[in-house]
Parts: C-alpha cells; sequence; structure tokens
C-alpha cells in the first residue's frame, strides 16, 4: 500500500505542474517571461526642459540686495561653480516640465505615448500639497496615454531620478513591463528661502526624462542604492506637513555636513556598482553625476581616476535641479554627441535622506 501511494503522488504531481516554454517576445497582457533568455533594460530615448526663465549670479544678487541680503557672481562661482539656474514661471508645476521633457524622450525612442506600460517620476516638488494625486498620474493625463498603465512617485530628493532607473530596471528585468517613462523634475525655487544667501543661490527648476525598454542586450548593467535615516537633518525641509500647507516650507541644508559625507559616499557607491558589473573604472566613458556643486563632482572624479573631460557638466549653466539634474545633464550629452551608442556611463547622486545611489549604463 505504501508503495502504491508513493508512486502515484508524482504522478499527480505531474498532471498539476503546468507546461513551461520560453516565451522571446511580449504576450498580450505586455508581460514577459524569463525562462530561457536574460532581460535587460536600455534607455533607448532621452529628453529634457529648462524652463526659460535665466537667471544670472548677477541678477540675483540684484534681487537679493534689494531685501539686504549680501551676494556676488564670485562669491556664488567659487562655492559651487553655479553662473546660471533656470526658474519656472508661476503656475507652471512640474508635471508641465515632465511633460515636455518626456515627449522629447519618447520622440527620440520613437515611441508613441501609449506604448508606455510604467511612469516613474522622481520629485521632491510634486504638484499637489501632500503628494497625491501623485505627479505621475498627473503626467500621464497630460500626455494623452489612455491603456491604464501604472504610474507613481518615487521621493529621494537628488538621489531621485538614480533610485526611479534602478526601479524601472528591476521591473523590466523582471518581466512586468516592457517600456518605462523614468522622469525626474523640479520646481526647487517654490521652496526656497531668499532670505538664506547659502541656500537659495544654489537651486534651479527643470526636467529630464528617459525612457527604458526591455531588451537582449545589456543596457543598465548594475545598480546600487542605500539610505541612512540618521542623517536626515542635514537636508531637510524643517516644516511639519501642516506648516508646509499653511505657511509655506523652506529647504535647509547643512551644506559643509553635506559635502564631506557627499564626497565620501559618491566614491564609495561609484566603486560599489563597478564591482557589481565585474568592471573598474577604465570601462567608464563617461561620469554623468548629480550636478550639485563642482568641487563635489571633480573630487568624486579624481577618486575613480577619470580625467575632467569625461565627466558631464551642467552645474554651472542649471544650477542644482535635484533629481532632474542627472537626466538634463544625460540628455544635454546625448544629444551634442559626447555621449554615443555603445559608451558606458556612470551615474551617480547623493540626497536628502540621507540616500544616495548609483547606475553603471551602456548606451
Amino acid at each position: 500500500m505504501r508503495r502504491s501511494q508513493s508512486r502515484a503522488h508524482p504522478k499527480r504531481a505531474r498532471q498539476l505542474r503546468p507546461p513551461i516554454s520560453p516565451i522571446r517576445s511580449i504576450n498580450t497582457n505586455n508581460h514577459y517571461q524569463n525562462h530561457e533568455m536574460n532581460l535587460y533594460s536600455k534607455i533607448i530615448g532621452t529628453g529634457s526642459y529648462l524652463p526659460p526663465k535665466r537667471v544670472t549670479n548677477n541678477e540675483l544678487a540684484d534681487q537679493l540686495a534689494a531685501d539686504g541680503i549680501e551676494t556676488s557672481d564670485e562669491w556664488i562661482v567659487s562655492r559651487s561653480g553655479i553662473s546660471a539656474r533656470h526658474y519656472a514661471d508661476a503656475g507652471v508645476l512640474s508635471s508641465d516640465l515632465a511633460v515636455i521633457a518626456s515627449k522629447r524622450a519618447l520622440d527620440a525612442a520613437g515611441l508613441e505615448a501609449n506604448a508606455i506600460d510604467l511612469i516613474i517620476v522622481a520629485s521632491s516638488t510634486p504638484d499637489y500639497p501632500g503628494g497625491f494625486p501623485s505627479t505621475a498620474c498627473v503626467v500621464q493625463r497630460k500626455l494623452e496615454i489612455t491603456s491604464g498603465c501604472a504610474a507613481m512617485d518615487v521621493q529621494a530628493v537628488c538621489s531621485g531620478f538614480v533610485y526611479a532607473l534602478s526601479v524601472a530596471d528591476n521591473f523590466i528585468k523582471s518581466g512586468a513591463y516592457k517600456n518605462v517613462l523614468v522622469i525626474g523634475t523640479e520646481v526647487f525655487s517654490r521652496i526656497l528661502d531668499f532670505k538664506d544667501r547659502t541656500t537659495c543661490v544654489l537651486f534651479g527648476d527643470g526636467a529630464g526624462a528617459v525612457v527604458l525598454q526591455a531588451s537582449e542586450q545589456p543596457g543598465i548593467l548594475a545598480s546600487k542604492l542605500h539610505a541612512d535615516g540618521s542623517y536626515g537633518d542635514i537636508l531637510c525641509m524643517r516644516n511639519s506637513p501642516a506648516d508646509a500647507i499653511v505657511q509655506g516650507a523652506f529647504l535647509y541644508m547643512d551644506g559643509q555636513a553635506v559635502f564631506k559625507l557627499a564626497v565620501s559616499l559618491l566614491e564609495k557607491v561609484a566603486s560599489e556598482v563597478l564591482a557589481a558589473a565585474g568592471l573598474d573604472s577604465t570601462a567608464v566613458d563617461w561620469l554623468v553625476p548629480h550636478q550639485a556643486n563642482i568641487r563635489i563632482m571633480q573630487s568624486t572624479a579624481r577618486k575613480l581616476k577619470l580625467p575632467l573631460e569625461k565627466m558631464i557638466a551642467t552645474v554651472d549653466q542649471h544650477g542644482n535641479t535635484s533629481a532632474a539634474s542627472i537626466p538634463l545633464a544625460l540628455d544635454l550629452a546625448v544629444r551634442d554627441g559626447r555621449i554615443k551608442p555603445g559608451h558606458t556611463i556612470m551615474m551617480e547622486a547623493v540626497g536628502g535622506g540621507f540616500t544616495w545611489g548609483a547606475v553603471l549604463a551602456r548606451m
């Protein structure tokens, strides 16, 4: 009797087990199977947008002087490398900037908006106080996407785009989605205290986007994300949520503490992501860092033994656009021909939280 039962059980199990067959293309539900193939995600289009209002250091210094705040072009450049930044006009929201950048990325990718099956928006300045509806949902509506694709926001401040790109990469590699729109967009001018010259001169507004697509060829080679909440108070919004909605809220930054932490963490996470990909820094064609401060950026390049000529820098003309800074810089370098298909790029960032991360990608 025991032998008979032991023979019958495997038979029943075989009958219940569904057949496994490799699927190498997208099915009717836009989900991939990954049994006998490796799926990767690859950047197939980039786009960006800066609002037309450009404010130079001299213009900002004159504006601040009217309120008794003293600064100068020399003071700002020597501490940050920033010469100008862009501000959105009143009534222009993060989603408005994101939509223009997204349309340019979709055009570059050769895709219609309804081909997107996931939208991820990284932003610290969402359209709505409290964050809902999500800016990603607003972008979906403004792009007139009617497919019912998923849409969500990611909040990691200046690391937001790196976080969003990593999330998108893992969704694609899991087989869940084929085409993902990843956006970094900010209107930081709305949360600046223009009585604090140590922060208000540093930030600007803008948006950048990429289209990430499933591919049998390697694109995103590795990514690493980290956070340490014990440093949350060195770069934050100090007001409570209620105060932020009723009274307005302003960014606070302990610049010296952020600088020291950033220099250390960026080198470590860059080395970590290279190790994960089985490469060393000689494989990197371009460093596309978060555009926070030229001294932090140059320090990271030197520690990775990369010549400064291999670093994409837009901080001088864009300022710090938080989650938008990397995709803005990436799109500029793609469109001016510096970054070419086949190039390996390192994207890295630190942000409030404290958060940090890096993505290594082959274009």
